[in-house]
């Protein structure tokens, strides 16, 4: 997920990217379905769970507490049967027997005063027990004394109900602190089932999502690499090499990073708000509308503290690339600025770069980091609102304790999932940049199809001759490059193309590899025209040394055997002790297991040796040597000369050089200028005509006079 403030690439068309990537993913749209559907239930149970933890919170609350509605229901009943004289008892506790005179004279008196609730207690225990009936509550049988002890009891305990436990032991049973276990348990068995599921379906779709990310950037890989062999070299000259390589690994990399993290993340997030939000105005209006209201103006001073601290991010990134550029200046510059004693220059501006990005960085971070601290304050604050709404609620006896429990729960959930989903959506548009960014490589025209093709020339058949017939190309339609380039070669020959910078030396060779089309004209292999022959057909015919070393990270055999299996080591040691690198490899500790790779380990020199010894082991009719021996030494160039002179016996070779001293030896020398061969002739021919070659040949070997 990005930092807050950090920049975002942004998509020139966001919906349209996003419909071309949810388009590409359409094959795995039944496990994206399903990821979806698990995650917008793990969503929904964790919507749920805290009503069901609201109800366990109030069955224990309740049970914790006397069951007040049983003792006033049992008060009503022990009240209306204390405060009932029925005529028939009245007649017979004067009849009876068992009772003295004067307790019959005492109750007389009291049933003439007619004012039973305040003297019933003053009457004999004689009449009481035959004047109070026993009460039968719930199957509890309470005597008249535990009547008149009940009677007593709440007389002086009034609501604070603190000595319960002295009431009577069948009426105390009826209302002591009871926690119903059974039902807890029940709730608290689903709950646990409702999280343990949300886990799972988190897991499960965690891992889905992961697995789809992943398949899906190696599908965009795989593409993208099937996509490089067919695009034509002109893509890769438009085009910088770093460009490219960030669409195929960081580009691919981020879509399937964000993919993996977001997609799921905004249904769930999405749910969870919605939900929440739901059930808090379904559960209590007021205390919905104090905990949304509680985060809203929490939201509301980060997005004016991102505001303010997204100016420092981009003066921070602004600043560091000045400071690494002065840096890279002044490392790549280090002999100069000591040569000429520029320290304390360059640390007195190093040291002002360094203080603007210390004090941009700072104000960015710190900005940054209260981001955390202040995310945590909207919580608390929403706690602190609900708990004292809550509070009063409950003193009014409109909510239970569970609903502020389950109240606070809720505006987590309501809180985090706002911040989640402006991640997601953040990381969604750099996701649409990224996925716009293959898309485009791989939309990229290719180059045309061959399938149609059916001549083949062996390598081993053809004899080596070459025609270039009236060839015209350009980059592009308004401007020429080669305007009309005829030349014959005959088989064995050994062909050099000189000229200046920017004369076509190089197109040609490409032309002829067929890495570009030509506008018009032709060109011929033993008769054949290119047009007719496969582009890989051409490549097996050719063995190409460049200026540019190209070696990858592996043994000297592997390099040097690069795609030719059946090379043994015997044949590698010869051709490395023909360009004069065998002495280096036994130098190396492992030989040729010794790893290398297109670093500094090894000089340029070296590295072209290498090159050129693998240029030798492959057999093939024709030779290209562009610039081969520019790298190398005086001493190691006349070695390699020697080498390539024995490596083009037999072979139709091309040498591209800027050295003239080393196509000497050449049957025919092509000179051109502005894309047309200006003079051709053999080394001694080109010399007594005293034109163009003769003046290039002189340049390199005029002595200033002093």
């Amino acid at each position: 997920m990005p930092r807050p403030g950090q920049n975002i690439e942004k998509p020139k068309n966001f919906f349209q990217s996003i419909k071309r990537l949810f388009h590409n993913l359409r094959e795995y749209r039944i496990i994206l379905t399903i990821i979806l559907v698990l995650s917008f239930l793990s969503a929904v149970f964790s919507i749920v769970a805290p009503n069901l933890l609201s109800k366990i919170t109030d069955e224990i609350t309740d049970g914790i507490k006397p069951n007040t509605e049983v003792l006033q229901e049992l008060g009503t009943k022990i009240y209306t049967n204390l405060s009932s004289v029925d005529q028939t008892k009245i007649l017979e506790i004067l009849s009876s027997d068992k009772i003295s005179i004067e307790d019959k004279i005492a109750f007389d008196a009291f049933i003439k005063r007619n004012n039973y609730e305040t003297e019933l207690f003053s009457l004999p225990e004689s009449i009481l027990s035959l004047l109070i009936d026993d009460i039968n509550y719930k199957g509890n049988v309470i005597t008249y004394k535990e009547q008149m002890k009940f009677i007593e009891l709440m007389s002086t305990m009034g609501d604070s109900l603190e000595n319960l436990d002295k009431l009577p032991e069948s009426i105390y049973t009826l209302v002591e602190p009871k926690i119903n276990i059974s039902k807890i348990k029940h709730f608290a068995i689903i709950l646990a089932i409702l999280y343990i599921l949300s886990s799972i379906f988190n897991y499960i779709q965690g891992f889905g999502m992961a697995t789809v990310s992943n398949i899906f950037a190696k599908k965009l890989r795989t593409n993208i690499s099937h996509k490089i062999n067919k695009l034509p070299l002109k893509y890769f000259d438009t085009f910088e090499t770093g460009d490219i390589l960030s669409r195929i690994t960081n580009d691919v990399d981020l879509i399937s990073q964000n993919l993996n993290q977001s997609l799921a993340t905004l249904v769930s997030s999405a749910t969870l708000f919605l939900g929440a939000l739901f059930m808090m105005f379904y559960t209590n209006a007021l205390m919905a509308i104090t905990a949304v209201g509680a985060s809203v103006i929490g939201f509301v001073f980060m997005f004016i503290i991102l505001s303010k601290s997204q100016k420092y991010f981009i003066r921070k990134q602004k600043e560091l690339g000045d400071l690494n550029g002065y840096i890279e200046e002044m490392y790549s510059g280090h002999t100069v600025v000591r040569a000429y004693n520029g320290e304390e220059d360059a640390k007195e501006e190093f040291s002002k770069l360094n203080k603007k990005l210390y004090k941009s960085n700072l104000m960015s971070q710190f900005l940054s980091g209260l981001m955390p601290p202040f995310m945590g304050f909207i919580g608390n604050f929403g706690y602190v609102c609900v708990c004292v709404v809550g509070a009063l609620l409950v003193m009014n006896n409109q909510i239970t304790f569970g609903v502020i429990v389950a109240f606070m729960i809720y505006v987590r959930l309501f809180t985090n999932p706002l911040s989640q989903i402006a991640q997601a959506m953040t990381s969604m548009q750099s996701t649409a940049a990224a996925a716009e960014r293959v898309f485009e490589f791989v939309d990229e025209k290719e180059m045309t199809l061959e399938d149609s093709l059916t001549k083949t020339l062996d390598k081993k058949e053809v004899k080596g001759e070459i025609v270039f017939d009236h060839v015209r190309f350009g980059y592009d339609s308004n401007r020429d490059i080669i305007h009309d380039f005829s030349a014959s070669v005959k088989p064995g020959q050994k062909i050099a193309i000189v000229g200046p910078t920017g004369a076509g030396k190089t197109t040609m060779v490409n032309l002829l590899m067929k890495f570009y089309e030509i506008n018009s004209g032709d060109i011929t292999i033993d008769g054949v025209s290119i047009h007719d022959l496969t582009r890989e057909n051409i490549h097996d015919l050719f063995c190409m040394v460049l200026q540019d070393t190209w070696l990858f990270n592996g043994t000297i055999r592997d390099n040097i055997k690069f795609n030719e299996e059946r090379i043994t080591d015997e044949e590698i040691m010869s051709a490395c002790k023909t360009v004069g690198v065998s002495h280096f490899i036994k130098t190396l500790s492992g030989g040729l297991d010794a790893e290398i790779g297109d670093s500094d380990s090894i000089s340029g020199g070296q590295k072209q040796l290498f090159t050129i010894a693998r240029g030798m082991l492959k057999n093939s009719p024709f030779l290209i040597l562009d610039e081969a021996t520019s790298n190398v030494d005086t001493r190691t160039e006349e070695l390699v000369q020697k080498a390539m002179d024995k490596l083009t016996v037999g072979k139709t070779s091309f040498i591209i050089a800027h050295r003239l001293s080393t196509i000497k030896n050449a049957d025919l020398i092509l000179v051109m200028d502005n894309g047309d061969i200006v003079e051709k002739g053999t080394h001694e021919e080109l010399l007594k005509k005293n034109g163009f070659y003769a003046k290039l040949y002189n340049s390199q070997f005029e002595k200033t006079e002093i």
